[in-house]
C-alpha cells in the first residue's frame, strides 16, 4: 500500500516521492519490485548522451537543460558518475555538475555511482529511469560516464541515442567505429571550433555513409559549441526529429530485449558480490588457490 501511494504521488509530479523510490530501489528495499509491476506505460522519451572523457557531455547536457527549460518543458536528469573499484564509492561524487539547476522547479537531477558496475552503467539505471518515466517529465536525459561498454550499453535504455565525439576523436572513432556506428542515432561533434572540426565532420559522415543503408533513418551529425550554446537549436530539432519518426519495430524488441537482459541477469546474480567475493578470497588466496574451483563453489 505505501509503494502503491509513493507511486501515485509520482505521477502527480512530487519530486520528494520519487526520490524516495529511487533510494528504495537501489537499496532493494521489500515491495520496490511490487511497484515496478504497477508502472504506468512510459510517455516521456529517453535521451542518452555518451561518449570519451573530455568531449564536453556535462556542458552539453547543461546547454540541452537550459533550451529546454526555455521551452518551458520540465527535465528529469540522471548523472552517471564512475566509482572506484575498491570502494565502489564515486570517483566524481564530489564534482558539482550542472549546479544551477539543483533547485530549479522544472529540473530533477539524480547523481547515481555505476557501484562497480562491468559496462560504467548503474545496476539499477533501468529500474530508475523507468520511475523517472513514470512522473510527468517532458524529456529525460542520462548522461554516462563513456567508459569500457557504456557506450553499447545505452542504446539499450535510450530512445535516442547522442555519441559526443571532438575534433581530436579521429583514431578513436576509427577502433570504436563498429558499436559506434551501430548504436548512435546522433553523433555531436562538440569543441566546432578547434581546428580541423569540419574535415573532420566530412569524414565522419564518410564513414557513416555505409551504416544508411542498414538503417531506416539517418544518422545525424551536429556542429556544437556547448560552452558557448552554439548549435544546441539544431541538434534539438534532430532529437525530436528522431522520436517523432518513432523507433522501428525491430529496434525497439531490440531495445526491451536489452533491458530484459540485464534485468535477468540481475534477478540471477542476486545474492553475490563482489565485497563477499573479495572476502572470500582473502581466506582462501595462496600459492594453492585456483579461481575457477573458488567459482564452481557459486554455481
Amino acid at each position: 500500500m505505501i509503494m502503491q501511494t509513493l507511486l501515485q504521488h509520482i505521477k502527480e509530479g512530487d519530486v520528494k516521492s520519487l526520490a524516495r523510490a529511487i533510494s528504495l530501489v537501489e537499496n532493494e528495499v521489500n515491495g520496490y519490485e511490487e511497484m515496478l509491476l504497477h508502472l504506468p506505460p512510459a510517455s516521456a522519451k529517453i535521451t542518452g548522451i555518451t561518449g570519451a572523457p573530455g568531449a564536453g557531455k556535462s556542458t552539453l547536457a547543461d546547454a540541452l537543460i537550459r533550451q529546454w527549460v526555455k521551452e518551458g518543458k520540465r527535465v528529469g536528469v540522471i548523472c552517471v558518475d564512475p566509482s572506484s573499484p575498491f570502494n565502489f564509492g564515486a570517483l566524481l561524487g564530489d564534482r558539482i555538475r550542472m549546479s544551477e539547476w539543483y533547485n530549479h522547479p522544472n529540473v530533477f537531477i539524480r547523481s547515481l555511482a555505476t557501484r562497480g558496475s562491468m559496462g560504467g552503467l548503474h545496476p539499477k539505471i533501468i529500474e530508475i529511469a523507468s520511475l523517472m518515466q513514470a512522473a510527468p517529465f517532458d524529456h529525460i536525459l542520462v548522461e554516462t560516464v563513456g567508459v569500457g561498454q557504456t557506450e553499447v550499453e545505452i542504446a539499450g535504455l535510450a530512445d535516442t541515442t547522442m555519441v559526443v565525439v571532438v575534433p581530436e576523436s579521429g583514431d578513436e572513432i576509427q577502433t570504436m567505429k563498429a558499436g559506434l556506428m551501430e548504436i548512435a542515432d546522433v553523433f555531436v561533434v562538440n569543441k566546432a571550433d578547434r581546428p580541423g572540426a569540419d574535415e573532420f565532420v566530412r569524414h565522419l559522415q564518410m564513414m557513416l555513409a555505409p551504416a544508411f543503408h542498414h538503417k531506416q533513418t539517418e544518422i545525424a551529425v551536429v556542429k556544437t559549441i556547448a560552452s558557448e550554446k552554439k548549435g544546441i537549436e539544431e541538434l534539438l530539432d534532430k532529437i525530436v526529429h528522431h522520436q517523432t519518426i518513432g523507433t522501428q519495430p525491430e529496434k525497439k524488441a531490440w531495445l526491451l530485449a536489452e533491458k530484459a537482459f540485464h534485468l535477468i541477469q540481475h534477478k540471477r546474480m542476486k545474492g553475490i558480490s563482489k565485497r563477499e567475493l573479495k572476502e572470500a578470497i582473502l581466506q582462501e588466496t595462496g600459492e594453492q588457490f585456483n579461481l575457477y574451483r573458488f567459482v564452481k563453489n557459486f554455481e
